[in-house]
């Protein structure tokens, strides 16, 4: 039974406030078909509203089987209509771009119903309409649009059928039929109608409501029927997540005005969010890969320096297994040359030609003048094309001769360093006055003890007593000669005051190196003394000049070339491993640190600017102020066009769709045409890096982004829209249905 006790429904309007009906009092049970009349405007269709649940009711109190509902919330009438009242609406309220069959099964599918199709196709035959089951709602008449209403009330087994005007666009033999069935139901049901053409619906009505002016004139009972049922509400069950998703995108793509502009809406949020990250990822990379490094000279960002846990010596099987990685490009086994800066001179002393040496093995490119080197004592050089010396005279400088040479006296030349520059190529990752010198091992092998002996500390132990070499003294400083036995070494008669006997002959002197990566002890024994005049016939020296006896020459301890390169070790304690491009440095660190290798990237090492940790903060402000305001930006954007469509989520809510359900349809909505968006991106990222399109900002995506960043900018992404689909349900479920269907656009 539904009771109305003094039940009022006013609207407000812009301060004006009108009356819908005022101070009804009705009782209305089940197996009644009752009848409501009135001229337009007394209220009829305003009170099949509230007794629907579809609007609310400001004074008296309304009761269902005898339970007040003024104190229902929009959830309880949502759950109210969904079980017990099947509506037929005057202006249909059918989903326009659905067909037929789509508008009859929705409410079952609302409904959780499983098995829908043979009942839809049977309701559509009563209402004769089976031969236009897949056509659109929009293309039929308003009487076929009527009975396509019809059938969708009937679908749904609710104790309470209201109708507004349920025949006014039929036939009159359509009519009866539909006044027919509905008495039929009412049986069992509560029927009401609200009719303008009594006469027509008199034969079959049990009771008579007349209004006027928002008032009951008139309630008569025409007829008998069965007493005491109570309203026995319907079983229904949520709708299935499959015709969520079915529903979902059926809504995406049906009307395609509204399609093509929530795509353009995702589109361009889509594009802003990405271009706006790549090029602050850009400005980052560049920042962070022109750090600075005071310690290596080499600082290519694929470069990674490789030691041993013991730091003991590398073997040829390691350095094989190395070289080998999936990610190794080269490695470099005299890698402290990487570090140390070579010098070149010529002959005529025009030129000081200054950079560091690599093996001609890792050349690659083509070059820029020149040729290839022919022999050992050849190689190339590599220069900044922005060099202002080198770019004046590097055609002078293919094909001459020059020398490695000492910095301390780079006068010197010693035809063993002589040094033939045959090609040239621009190498702008190098600073200006820095050159990368391709030599052959030979020439690596002869440079790599001036090298050693920098990073090493000799010590010369004589009669117990250590002596510390330095580079601001020749006492005691080891030098190689040709003329020197192995084994043996020629002191300065001057050592003669430290041995007993004050003399030096045939007594031990021993060696000591101590380097960053070993130790190790050499034993000599002095078998000759030089001084002045007879030093030049011992040890051969070039150009000897005895006036400068004293300060270049005195004091040098002498011994043999291969005991000289013997001091300093031969094997490779330390290597640079070079990955194929700087992207790869991260997955070759981590597979050498999988060997147990101790590794620095150089990439790490750079010392960065403040200003690197400055553009980060800016970066990530002004990316988080990006995306609230491109989310408030594309949520107007989507009201609108959202608004559009009230009648369909009003739809919704009117056959019984819940609160949850309805943000569901919409966040699917949504989230469907986002990801096309983030599809179609990815198809033009993925265009642009096989060439097929070139674009300066598909490019920059394309390297500075990885999976990490389209996996954050997606759940960006999707996480707008689900915000987007919260606060517009929020909005459709703020009023009531009429007052919400009333406000689309």
């Amino acid at each position: 039974m539904i009771k109305l006790k003094n039940v009022s429904k006013y609207y407000y309007s812009k301060g004006v406030v009108a009356t819908g009906f005022s101070h009804i009092n009705l009782e209305l049970h089940i197996g009644e078909f009752v009848a409501i009349t009135g001229e337009s405007g007394s209220g009829k269709t305003t009170l099949l509203n509230v007794i629907s649940g579809l609007d609310t009711y400001e004074e008296g109190e309304m009761y269902i089987n005898g339970e007040e509902t003024s104190h229902y919330i929009a959830k309880d009438f949502e759950d109210y209509r969904r079980k017990n009242i099947g509506n037929i609406y005057q202006n249909f309220n059918l989903v326009n771009s659905y067909t037929v069959y789509q508008n009859i099964a929705l409410v079952l599918m609302l409904n959780g119903e499983k098995n829908i199709k043979e009942r839809v196709l049977d309701l559509i035959k009563k209402v004769d309409l089976y031969k236009f089951r897949n056509t659109k709602v929009s293309k039929l008449s308003g009487g076929q649009k009527q009975r396509v209403a019809i059938a969708r009330a009937l679908a749904k087994d609710v104790p309470i059928i209201i109708a507004d005007e349920p025949t006014g666009n039929l036939d009159k033999r359509s009519a009866e039929s539909v006044l027919k069935l509905l008495s039929e139901l009412s049986k069992d049901k509560l029927v009401i109608i609200v009719t303008h053409n009594y006469d027509q619906v008199e034969p079959y009505v049990t009771r008579k409501i007349t209004m006027h002016d928002g008032r009951i004139l008139e309630d008569r009972k025409l007829k008998d029927y069965e007493k005491g049922k109570e309203i026995v509400s319907a079983k229904t069950k949520n709708i299935s997540q499959w015709n969520r998703i079915r529903l979902g995108v059926r809504n995406t793509f049906n009307i395609v005005p509204k399609f093509i502009l929530m795509l353009l809406v995702y589109l361009f949020v889509v594009g802003s969010l990405m271009g706006e990250y790549a090029i602050f990822q850009k400005e980052e990379t560049i920042e962070n890969e022109s750090g600075q490094n005071y310690v290596f000279n080499t600082n290519e960002l694929s470069r990674i320096i490789v030691k041993k846990e013991d730091n003991s010596a590398f073997t040829e099987e390691e350095l094989n297994k190395i070289e080998n990685l999936k990610n190794t490009k080269y490695i470099i086994k005299n890698d402290l040359l990487l570090d140390s800066t070579q010098i070149l001179r010529d002959k005529e002393l025009t030129y000081w030609i200054n950079g560091y040496t690599m093996p001609i093995e890792v050349f690659e490119g083509k070059l820029d003048a020149g040729k290839l080197p022919e022999n050992p004592q050849e190689g190339i050089v590599g220069i900044n094309r922005d060099s202002y010396y080198f770019y004046n005279n590097k055609l002078e400088i293919i094909g001459k001769d020059f020398y490695f040479v000492e910095e301390s006296n780079p006068d010197i030349k010693n035809e063993k360093t002589k040094f033939k520059i045959t090609g040239l190529m621009y190498d702008d990752t190098l600073e200006e006055g820095l050159v990368r010198l391709y030599v052959s091992d030979e020439i690596i092998n002869q440079l790599k003890y001036q090298i050693h002996q920098k990073y090493s500390k000799i010590t010369v132990r004589v009669e117990g007593k250590n002596y510390q070499t330095n580079e601001y003294s020749n006492y005691y400083k080891i030098t190689p000669s040709t003329s020197v036995p192995m084994g043996e070494a020629f002191v300065s008669e001057e050592m003669d005051y430290l041995f007993p006997k004050n003399n030096c002959l045939w007594n031990n002197i021993y060696v000591f190196n101590d380097n960053l990566y070993f130790s190790l002890q050499r034993t000599y024994m002095i078998t000759k003394k030089y001084n002045k005049k007879n030093i030049n016939q011992l040890v051969l020296l070039p150009e000897y000049n005895q006036e400068a006896y004293d300060y270049e020459y005195n004091g040098r301890i002498y011994i043999n070339d291969i005991d000289y390169q013997n001091l300093f070790s031969n094997e490779n304690y330390q290597i640079s491993v070079f990955a194929k491009n700087k992207d790869q440095v991260k997955a070759l660190n981590k597979e050498l640190k999988k060997a147990n290798y101790k590794t620095l990237v150089i990439k790490d090492s750079l010392v960065k600017s403040d200003f690197v940790e400055i553009l980060r903060i800016i970066k990530m402000l002004l990316t988080l102020g990006l995306i609230i305001a491109l989310f408030f930006i594309s949520y107007f954007i989507i009201k609108i066009i959202l608004k559009s469509r009230n009648t369909y989520f009003s739809i919704i809510r009117m056959l019984g769709g819940t609160k949850k359900t309805t943000r569901e349809l919409l966040t699917i909505e949504l989230f469907v045409i986002a990801n096309l968006a983030f599809f179609l991106y990815a198809v033009l990222i993925y265009l642009n890096k096989i060439g097929i399109i070139h674009a300066g900002i598909l490019t920059d995506i394309n390297y500075y982004f990885n999976w990490k960043t389209y996996c954050v900018l997606y759940m960006i992404i999707a996480g707008m829209s689900i915000l987007s689909s919260l606060r517009y349900s929020r909005k459709l479920f703020k009023d009531s249905v009429m007052v919400t269907i009333r406000e689309e656009v």
